[in-house]
Formats: structure tokens, C-alpha cells, sequence
């Protein structure tokens, strides 16, 4: 079911992304997209790995201490004291590691390690340790510091609420640390807090304990965790209700589910659905991986949407909404368990998790529930799209604003439909065992990935290379726009011959190999579904049958749905001579300086092209060879041409086609 907004929350959201991008959808994606482009970076500094201190260093575990307890009271501080021990394994000789900490939020008042010394300047704390650090050998560096008391859109305090929010890069404005996807690290979290407050994290509660006022909290994850996904939930006299989820592994064992929420709001909606959400997902994936889960609705400050931290999403204050949650929850497997390597590989978190939400409907509504939805995203996509690429490998190096790192139409809608459009060529057994072993490989389970990681597990559950697909719909902009021609010709005999041509036009994008579906019915109430490869453009297929066809679609399921154009356009005189070259009209026509003249061969043969005037007298031939089957193309010079009527002749031994073109000066 679509996600119902209420008029109060319309109205807050509406102020809140006033200009923000114009979504005309209200499913858990959209909440997802608004909440992460409603809210701009104050600054944007990544390690850019061509220049400066390599990242030669991995980051095993952050271990945090930090007061929080003065958040909690009026006038709601934003500034505490803290310590973090970072523990990290050299990868490369050095003798000094570089972090990142905004200035703008951080004091850093000491680091502790013998002989050590540092500065931070420009956003970056610069530690020079105590000597130089092998490769394989680790060392640790524990950071006092402080928050400042100022609002930096990642540690937000507001009327008894504390909480952080971090993607993509928000966490360096309360914690030191290296703030990039690809390196996740173990997160141990202790927190002092007022005595009425309940606290949540990634990870497991280990402890609690109350002395006079100060409740501490300890949380550990005993996963890796990435640093955008490292998370502090909490409020005065929150709500919080506790179920659980048994293993299939193992009904014995339980998975326990969080709920927090504020006073007034009824969490149902969504923990009513968690374990079918959970069993669903771990069937399909793999079994849920995190010691724990949950949901907590925050306030006003974060206004849309939700947020997938790991093992302990955010939602928007009274957000229990089942198509937020689908999204949200299938993160954790998409984003939390696997997090993308780098932010030009967001289509391995959110790609995903849209798709999965479609997936959801159809565990209960069955697969046209799911396929409504994809045709929705397409929808979406085709009359929104900006026009760029789902993965930049610019953006690996400068992360781009949130509005073009989490564009709707692209990074979601057009993510989700690429998914689908894979689960299409492979097949639902190859598409489903290339999620599982995706999921599992202990190369990338509990690390980051890119998009070549995956593309390189298709390649290995099917045995092929599908590198084409990855390269057409991840790494270059737009989609197919197909003007196809088709035609039934009566051979006599009750034999009757289907020619079918294809053709792509688009001009923002090359040519888009795909698998694609005929359907043709016949006469008699029979039908049949013909799967022919289209891996060049101007192709020509034929079929022979015993008896009449009578209709014929192209892609009949709609499962090519990022495509344009008019995909039937009828009996056209270019499939006439099946077998034969097929010869275009020019482009632009009427031409002044310059013209395009096209044309297919379905198989090697020698072509001869030729323009003429009137008379029939030759002008040029700029084509006399032997050329290979495809689709050809010749950049025609007219600039010595007159204004007037020319033909353009092809032919090959016997066979010859002839159009007109006008040349206006």
C-alpha cells in the first residue's frame, strides 16, 4: 500500500523543501530522497585520494565516551565533552594519520599517544605519531575534544530530543575520524545522559547503569559500521516498545526490534509488518545480520523521510509508515551490511533498497503489485530526468551536492528500474542467486562495495559477461528511444513471414543492447513470445510461421521500462527486402553544410553509396567496400553542393535502394 501523508505534515514538509526537488510520488523512496536533499552540507572537504597524504590506514574500531548529559535541559546546549579512541592497522609505512574534524564544530583539546603532537586546521586534524608505523602493525590514538555550541545539521539538540544525522559526510562535525564510506570500523558507544532519558545506538545495549542523576549508556557493534551510519538517538521520557524476530536459522534465537516514538503516536503500523518484513527480505537476501533493529521517530528538525542508520533507523516524527519502512529496512542489507565504497557507488544503497521496497508488495500483493510500482518509478524517471548518469567516478573523489548525489529521478527511480531491468535479462533464478551470493561474500558482507563489485558477481553467478549492462544503464546518462517497423508478408503455401526492424534514435546517449520480447498472435488464437538479442542498432529479424499472424507488440510485458519513442510505427518500406541493406533518410534533411546518411547491413557484403543530382549524374561516392554487418553511418560533406534535389544511392551486387535529399543554402 502508497504511504498517506497527513495534511499537518504536508504542510511542515512543504515549508521545510521549499526548494527543494518537485516529487509527485509519496512512496518511502520519495520520504528517503526528501529527507536527504532537504538538508544542504555546510562544507564538503573529502580526502581526495590524487593529492595530499594517502588514506593508508584502516580504521579497526572507534571507541567513544562523550557527555551529552547538559543537552537535555533548557537552554538545550549543543556542546559537550568527549574522548574517542581510534584503533587502526597501517597499510603503508607512515609516521602520521590525517582525520577529518570540522573546525566549525570541533575543539580538539589533546591526543594522547607518547611523543605524539598534532594541529587541525582546515577541517582536518593532522596527528604526527609517536614514530613510524609499519605495514600490518597497529597503534591507537585516543582524542579529547569538544562539540561546540552550534548547529551543524548533524548533531542536532532541540527541546529534550538529542540526535545525530550524518549522510554523507555529517560525522565529522562529532566525532574525529576518516569520514569515507569504504572504511567501516567497529563503534563502541558510552554515553552520559539525564536520568529520564532513553538512549539508543548501533549495536547491542550491553549495559546500562544509574548513579544520582546520570544514566550511562553502553552500545556496541560488534559489525563494522560506517561512519555516516554511526548513530546517538535519544529524548527526555521517549516511548519505546520492544519486540522480536526468531531466526530461520534457528526459531530458538531472537532478534530484538526497537521501537522509539514520541508521546501520541502509535508505532503498529510498522512493527505489525517487522517479522514478515524480516523472514521476506532474510529469504531473499540473506538472514537479517545485525544483533538488533529498530525505528525511532525524531522532531521538527528532521522533517521528512527517514534515515537507515545502522541497526537503528530514524523516521520523521509520526512516520510508522509501512512503504518508509520496506525502504528503510531493506538499508540494512543495502547500505548498512554492504555500504557503497564511495559516493559514486550510491546506486548499491539506494538503488537497491527502492527496488526492494517494490519487492515487498510483492511478497503479499503478488508480482503485478511489484511491477506497478517499477512502472511508477519509470514513469517517474522518464518525464524528471536530469539528464546525467547514476554513477560519476568524479563523484569518488568530490562528493557532489545532495541534490544531484540523491536526485530522485536518477539515483532512486531510475536506480530501482535498472534492478528490474537486470532481474529481466537474467532471469528470476540467476537475479535472485546474484543477490544471495552478493550478500554473503565475506569480501564485501560487513564492508563497502562499488558497483563493479556486483557487476563482478553477476559476471560469476551466470558465467558471462554483462559488463554492456553495467556500462549502458549505471555509467552513461538517458535510456533507449526506439522507432521500430514491422511487417506480415504472405508467402504463399499458408506460410506467412513476420519481419520485424529496430531501430534507436536517441541522440543524448549510444546505442543500449538489450534482450529483448516480441509477441505475436495469430489467426487461429494462438500467440507466441519470440526473445531475440539486439546488439546492434538497425536490425533486422524475420520469422516464418504455418499460419496467419494477425497483431504484433514489441516488449508486450513492458519489461524494458526505461525506454521512449515509438516503439511500433508500422509496415515500413526498410524491412521490404529482408536480407538486404537497409537504407536511411539523411539527417538533418533539408541539409546546408553537412548531413548524416545511415544505413544496416544484417551481414557482410560489399556496399556502394553514391549521391547524384537529377540528371543521375555521380556528385560523390563516398562508400566502396567491404563492410561488416551493423549499423554504418557517413558524415556527408555538402558544403560544395548547390542548393537544390539530390539522391543517395546504396547498392550491393544486384540489390539497390535510392532517397531523395534537399540541400538549402
Amino acid at each position: 500500500m502508497k504511504l498517506i501523508i497527513s495534511l499537518t505534515l504536508i504542510l511542515l514538509c512543504v515549508t521545510v523543501l521549499s526548494n527543494a526537488q518537485d516529487f509527485s510520488t509519496s512512496r518511502g523512496a520519495a520520504y528517503c530522497a526528501k529527507k536527504k536533499t532537504s538538508v544542504e552540507n555546510l562544507s564538503r572537504k573529502p580526502l581526495n585520494p590524487n593529492s595530499g597524504p594517502r588514506h593508508s590506514f584502516d580504521v579497526i574500531k572507534y571507541t567513544l565516551d562523550i557527555d551529552i548529559y547538559n543537552c537535555y535541559s533548557a537552554p538545550y546546549p549543543k556542546n559537550f565533552s568527549a574522548s574517542v579512541i581510534i584503533a587502526f592497522k597501517v597499510d603503508s609505512t607512515l609516521n602520521s594519520i590525517k582525520l577529518n574534524a570540522e573546525n566549525y564544530s570541533l575543539t580538539i583539546d589533546s591526543v594522547r599517544l607518547a611523543g605524539v603532537s598534532f594541529t587541525h586546521v582546515n577541517d582536518y586534524l593532522n596527528i604526527q605519531l609517536n614514530r613510524t608505523y609499519n605495514v600490518g602493525e597497529s597503534a591507537n590514538v585516543k582524542i579529547y575534544y569538544k562539540h561546540k555550541n552550534v548547529q551543524d545539521q548533524a548533531f542536532y539538540v532541540n527541546g529534550g530530543f538529542v540526535f545525530t544525522d550524518c549522510e554523507p559526510e555529517g560525522a565529522r562535525r562529532w566525532i574525529p575520524c576518516w569520514d569515507q564510506p569504504s572504511d567501516k570500523a567497529l563503534f563502541d558507544l558510552t554515553a552520559k545522559v539525564k536520568s529520564n532519558v532513553k538512549l539508543g545506538s548501533n549495536g547491542r545495549l550491553a549495559d546500562s547503569t544509574l548513579v544520582g542523576d546520570v544514566l550511562t549508556y553502553h552500545w556496541i557493534s560488534e559489525q563494522n559500521v560506517a561512519t555516516y551510519l554511526m548513530v546517538i538517538t535519544s529524548k527526555v521520557n521517549y516511548q519505546l516498545n520492544i519486540g522480536y524476530w526468531h531466526k530461520i536459522s534457528n526459531p530458538a534465537d531472537s532478534v530484538p526490534m526497537r521501537y522509539y516514538f514520541n508521546v501520541g503516536e502509535n508505532p503498529f503500523p510498522v512493527s505489525s509488518i517487522m517479522s514478515d518484513l524480516t523472514t521476506w527480505y532474510s529469504e531473499n537476501f540473506i538472514e537479517h545480520p545485525f544483533e538488533k533493529n529498530g525505528f525511532a521517530t525524531l522532531n521538527s528538525d528532521f522533517a521528512w523521510g527517514g534515515m537507515e542508520n545502522q541497526s537503528l533507523t530514524s523516521l520523521c516524527p509520526g512516520c510508522w509508515d509501512e512503504a518508509l519502512a520496506a525502504h528503510e529496512f531493506a538499508h540494512q542489507w543495502f547500505g548498512d551490511m554492504i555500504t557503497c565504497s564511495t559516493w559514486a557507488d550510491i546506486w548499491v544503497n539506494e538503488g537497491f533498497a527502492t527496488w526492494a521496497e517494490a519487492f515487498w508488495y510483492e511478497s503479499y500483493q503478488g508480482y503485478g503489485a511489484y511491477k506497478s510500482d517499477i512502472n511508477n518509478d519509470a514513469s517517474y524517471y522518464l518525464s524528471n530526468n536530469p539528464g546525467w548518469a547514476i554513477s560519476d567516478p568524479q563523484w569518488a573523489i568530490t562528493t557532489p551536492s545532495t541534490n544531484i548525489l540523491f536526485d530522485y529521478a536518477i539515483t532512486y527511480m531510475k536506480g530501482a528500474c535498472v534492478l528490474h531491468q537486470l532481474r529481466y535479462v537474467l532471469g528470476d533464478s540467476l537475479f535472485f542467486q546474484t543477490i544471495k551470493t552478493y550478500c554473503a561474500d565475506t569480501n564485501l558482507k560487513f564492508h563497502s562495495a562499488t558497483v563493479a563489485d556486483f557487476n563482478a558477481t553477476v559476471n560469476q553467478v551466470t558465467g558471462a559477461d554483462y559488463n554492456w549492462f553495467f556500462d549502458e544503464w549505471i555509467y552513461q546518462p538517458n535510456h533507449p528511444i526506439y522507432q521500430n517497423t514491422y511487417n506480415f508478408q504472405d508467402l504463399g503455401n499458408s506460410q506467412w513471414k513476420v519481419n520485424f526492424f529496430m531501430k534507436q534514435v536517441q541522440t543524448n546517449a549510444p546505442f543500449f543492447k538489450m534482450p529483448v520480447e516480441v509477441y505475436i498472435r495469430f489467426a487461429d488464437g494462438t500467440d507466441t513470445t519470440i526473445r531475440v538479442m539486439n546488439d546492434v542498432n538497425f536490425q533486422q529479424f524475420w520469422w516464418t510461421f504455418g499460419k496467419q499472424p494477425i497483431f504484433f507488440r514489441f516488449d508486450n510485458d513492458k519489461q524494458i521500462v526505461l525506454k521512449g519513442g515509438n516503439t511500433i510505427v508500422g509496415v515500413a518500406e526498410d524491412i521490404s527486402n529482408a536480407g538486404n541493406p537497409s537504407l536511411f533518410q539523411n539527417s538533418p534533411n533539408p541539409a546546408t553544410n553537412e548531413t548524416v546518411i545511415r544505413y544496416g547491413l544484417c551481414k557482410p557484403m560489399h556496399v556502394k553509396l553514391e549521391v547524384t543530382d537529377m540528371l543521375g549524374v555521380v556528385m560523390m561516392s563516398p562508400v566502396d567496400n567491404f563492410q561488416l554487418p551493423g549499423d554504418h553511418e557517413v558524415k556527408l560533406d555538402c558544403s560544395k553542393l548547390a542548393s537544390g534535389t539530390y539522391m543517395y544511392k546504396l547498392s550491393s551486387g544486384s540489390f539497390e535502394q535510392v532517397k531523395k535529399m534537399v540541400i538549402i543554402k
